[in-house]
């Protein structure tokens, strides 16, 4: 027997029996080989297999990222996909559009268009455009209007202090009204801070003997009250700016309406009167230049008719008609800028009442 070095592997050689069985290991991947110089007796053991295996403990690319890919989608499965997804919208044949995109419905909104859109309303949509409407309030607010109006006759008839009850409520349908017409609601600061104002006045007023310098004196001193609060205001410049702009506005209409205290009794009654009657002839369905013309002649008819229950004779019409272009400019301004409908129930009833006090103490003691 020829003797084999000893090299430390004893009487089996690794190399010589890794030559031999290299083919059969080829015919079973599974079973694990050995790099040169490697113990083979760790591969019987499988945790011993571990420590010459490299092991990757973490999650792969493929499958961290990216989706699992699935099988590809048969022609049955991609049709039942198109008829399950949301079709566009199909425009009818023979479709035309109307005539007049700006004619509102029985709802009050612009035509339903069919590209799914909301439905807007008139104002939404003149805004949209770049238009400025002018949707004037209606025949309701014009009621209301009157209503007011008249009671406000009656009152001055019966005392100054009759009048209170009817000129307070004006007042602060005013200062709510105001606001809301510029877009800023809810402003209980600002319509508290007017109604304020206007309940000053008209304790000045009682005060003073119905003096006129008290609603002037007033009005001075709630314009430097108004900005003095806006620049305590943390919000931003323009917004300040608009701010103290609405509120000195709706201030100063709301002290300014007080002047139905100022004035004297009869041309409280005649100019009231006066105003309602113009009120209602313009919500009348008539073209504007027409329905102008028409609530200046109904106005100054009525001045004549109350007129001749007072002092004031024939010379109620002017006063009638004084006062109405004053109601027609405060309707008109009621009528301004994407109104809404709230807007007219307190804008457009208190406006025209309001702008006209002025006409009515002015015309009223020139008649006297």
């Amino acid at each position: 027997m020829t003797n084999q070095p000893n090299d430390g592997y004893g009487p089996y050689d690794p190399y010589r029996s890794y030559g031999q069985q290299q083919q059969p290991q080829q015919q079973q991947p599974q079973a694990p080989q050995a790099w040169p110089g490697q113990d083979y007796q760790g591969y019987d053991d499988p945790h011993a297999a571990q420590q010459y295996t490299q092991q990757w403990q973490g999650q792969t690319w493929e499958t961290q990222t990216h989706q699992p890919v699935s099988a590809p989608v048969t022609a049955e499965e991609t049709a039942y996909l198109r008829a399950q997804a949301p079709q566009p919208p199909q425009v009818p044949q023979g479709y035309a559009a109307p005539a007049d995109d700006d004619a509102p419905d029985a709802a009050g909104y612009g035509p339903a268009t069919i590209g799914g859109n909301t439905r807007v309303t008139d104002a939404q949509r003149a805004r949209a455009e770049g238009r400025s409407p002018i949707i004037e309030p209606g025949m309701q607010p014009a009621a209301l209007t009157a209503l007011l109006g008249l009671l406000l006759a009656g009152a001055a008839a019966v005392g100054t202090y009759a009048l209170l009850v009817p000129l307070v409520i004006l007042q602060a349908v005013t200062a709510a009204g105001w606001f809301r017409l510029n877009g800023m609601w809810p402003a209980r600061q600002g319509i508290a801070l007017g109604f304020a104002g206007a309940l000053a006045a008209d304790a000045a007023l009682l005060a003073s003997g119905r003096s006129p310098s008290a609603i002037l004196g007033t009005l001075g001193v709630w314009v430097l009250l108004a900005l003095v609060l806006q620049l305590r205001s943390h919000a931003d410049p323009d917004e300040r700016m608009y701010g103290l702009m609405a509120t000195v506005a709706a201030s100063a209409l709301a002290i300014v309406a007080g002047g139905y205290l100022a004035a004297a009794a009869d041309a409280v009654t005649v100019g009231t009167v006066a105003v309602a009657v113009a009120v209602l002839a313009r919500a009348l369905p008539l073209p504007t230049p027409a329905s102008v013309v028409v609530s200046l002649l109904a106005a100054a008819g009525a001045g004549i008719a109350a007129g001749s229950f007072t002092d004031l004779g024939t010379s109620g019409a002017l006063l009638g008609a004084g006062a109405a272009v004053c109601a027609l400019i405060g309707h008109r301004v009621a009528s301004y800028d994407y109104p809404s409908r709230f807007v007219h129930f307190t804008a457009g009833v208190a406006l025209p009442l309001a702008a006209a006090a002025p006409a009515v103490y002015v015309l009223g003691r020139a008649l006297a």
